[in-house]
C-alpha cells in the first residue's frame, strides 16, 4: 500500500473518520428506530457518542452509553448479544465491500464534560481566567 502524502500523522485519515461517522448515524439510527428484533434493547435509549475505525476498515469501535448514564452493564450484555444483528443492520447503509465488526465502549466524554465545567466555576480558577 503506498504511503498517503497528505496524511503522516498518528490520527485518523480522512477515509477513517468519513467511514466512522456513516456507521455512527446508521447504528444510531438503527437503536433509535428498534430495529433489532430484542425487545429489551429496543425499550433502551442509547446514545452513539462516536465511533472510531481501524486502519483497515474491518474494525468499528462504537462508543455508547445509555441515557441517564445508568445501566451500563446491562446495555453492554445486550448489544453484545445482538452485535450480528447490528452489524447487519448497520451494513445496509454502507457501500463498503466487508462491514465492519462492531465493538462497544463506554463514552465518558459526558463526564469529562462535567468535571470540566466543575472545574471552571471554582473561584480559584474563575478568579485567574479574568
Amino acid at each position: 500500500m503506498a504511503k498517503n502524502r497528505f496524511h503522516d500523522g498518528p490520527g485518523p485519515s480522512q477515509r477513517q473518520l468519513r467511514v466512522s461517522e456513516v456507521i455512527r448515524r446508521q447504528l444510531s439510527d438503527v437503536l433509535s428506530r428498534g430495529e433489532v428484533h430484542d425487545p429489551e434493547l429496543n425499550r433502551m435509549v442509547i446514545t452513539v457518542g462516536e465511533v472510531r475505525v481501524s486502519p483497515d476498515l474491518k474494525v468499528a469501535t462504537a462508543y455508547v452509553v445509555p441515557l441517564g448514564g445508568q445501566n451500563a452493564d446491562e446495555m453492554f450484555e445486550l448489544l453484545k448479544r445482538n452485535r450480528n444483528e447490528l452489524r447487519r443492520a448497520v451494513a445496509k447503509g454502507l457501500t463498503m465491500k466487508f462491514s465492519p465488526e462492531l465493538r462497544f465502549r463506554l463514552d465518558e466524554t459526558f463526564d469529562q464534560l462535567d468535571e470540566t465545567r466543575r472545574l471552571f466555576s471554582d473561584d480559584t480558577v474563575r478568579r485567574d481566567v479574568e
